[in-house]
């Protein structure tokens, strides 16, 4: 079934044998020091019949990392624990490349000895954040200067070096979510009067030098980045849209990125919904180069999409956590296994609605 979904596709420098992708999910199996533990690498393995596996977002630097057991790719440490987990999805047929995160105003203050976040102005997010002690309310973040700037774009390259050391076949850059990436676009966040502020052209200044600095590393073709352009995320909104994302799929249409990945939930969506209309249409008349979209995702949906070349593949979150073999899944019209004890064993740490999902045949 859905043969369009298992016909392979270059997504820049890599060759994906399906467009069954899977989405960044974080999980955290990570230790308190955002160090990946051993199961993860059999967690990985597990979903390497992906046609690309995107890994869940690992933080850059301590100052971006604020979700406890997430984790990071800025010690030699982390790096060396992730160098199972590659192996295994490589040994195991797959591909994998690293979703490279700094969370922005998300992180609460905890994290970070009680200093206040970096954002690109002095906003604050609604709702709470995740500590090692709990849920508390986010904190007013302080806007980054020109020498924050600078220093966080050190550590995307840093960051960008390391995942190479590490194995993986790319990167992807966070850029979606109401993240720090995110926060700069979109006007509900930046209210700069510098030249990261204002225009789309100034708002998408730091995308581009991010970018640009990711592409040093590894090849504009192995690089790609994550968008959420409708709708409101974590707070971070904007009123126009078309325009701010227009520009950003202009930077990836000039850095010729590998691709790009477009989160676009609807009004019906379950994990965040909007009425604000999806921009694929528009960004994929910019960007040239492969697309891929999210956001619940049904097989014959995704088949649709991929037959109509409204898109070049799809990423599947949710699904991957209960169906270690979701292409197997699709390609025998199989149903799909549920969740069990959502959202808890998403979090949670131990094998528990983890690596304990059984594959297709052996569920029987």
């Amino acid at each position: 079934m859905h043969e369009a979904l298992f016909q392979p596709v270059q997504l820049g420098a890599i060759s994906a044998a399906n467009r069954i992708l899977m989405a960044p999910l974080t999980r955290g199996r990570a230790d308190a020091d955002a160090v990946p533990s051993a199961r993860m690498a059999e967690y990985y393995r597990q979903r390497a019949s992906a046609g690309l596996i995107i890994s869940e977002a690992t933080a850059i630097s301590r100052e971006g990392y604020g979700w406890h057991a997430a984790p990071g790719i800025w010690t030699p440490g982390q790096t060396e624990a992730w160098k199972p987990v590659t192996e295994a999805v490589h040994q195991a047929g797959g591909k994998i490349v690293m979703q490279l995160w700094h969370m922005g105003r998300i992180v609460h203050s905890d994290y970070l000895d009680g200093q206040a976040p970096l954002s690109a102005s002095a906003t604050t997010a609604p709702d709470h954040a995740h500590t090692p002690t709990g849920r508390k309310p986010h904190v007013e973040a302080r806007p980054a200067t020109l020498d924050d700037i600078a220093r966080t774009l050190d550590d995307y390259a840093a960051a960008a070096r390391n995942a190479k050391a590490a194995g993986f076949d790319g990167v992807q850059l966070h850029g979606a979510n109401g993240y720090f990436i995110d926060q700069f676009l979109r006007l509900s966040t930046n209210h700069r009067d510098d030249d990261y502020g204002g225009s789309p052209e100034n708002r998408t200044r730091l995308l581009r030098q991010v970018l640009e600095r990711l592409v040093a590393v590894w090849g504009a073709d192995r690089v790609s980045v994550r968008l959420s352009p409708n709708g409101d995320s974590q707070g971070c909104d904007d009123p126009d849209p078309a325009a701010i994302f227009s520009e950003a799929a202009r930077v990836c249409q000039t850095l010729q990125l590998g691709f790009v990945e477009l989160r676009q939930p609807g009004p019906e969506g379950t994990f965040g919904r909007t009425d604000v209309p999806k921009q694929d249409a528009l960004i994929r008349s910019i960007y040239t180069g492969p697309l891929v979209l999210n956001s619940d995702y049904t097989a014959a949906e995704a088949d649709a999409d991929v037959s109509s070349g409204r898109c070049d593949a799809v990423s599947f979150g949710r699904p991957f956590i209960s169906n270690p073999d979701l292409p197997a899944r699709i390609r025998a019209g199989a149903e799909w296994a549920p969740n069990v004890n959502v959202p808890q064993s998403w979090y949670l740490p131990g094998e528990a609605g983890y690596i304990d999902y059984p594959a297709m045949d052996a569920a029987g």
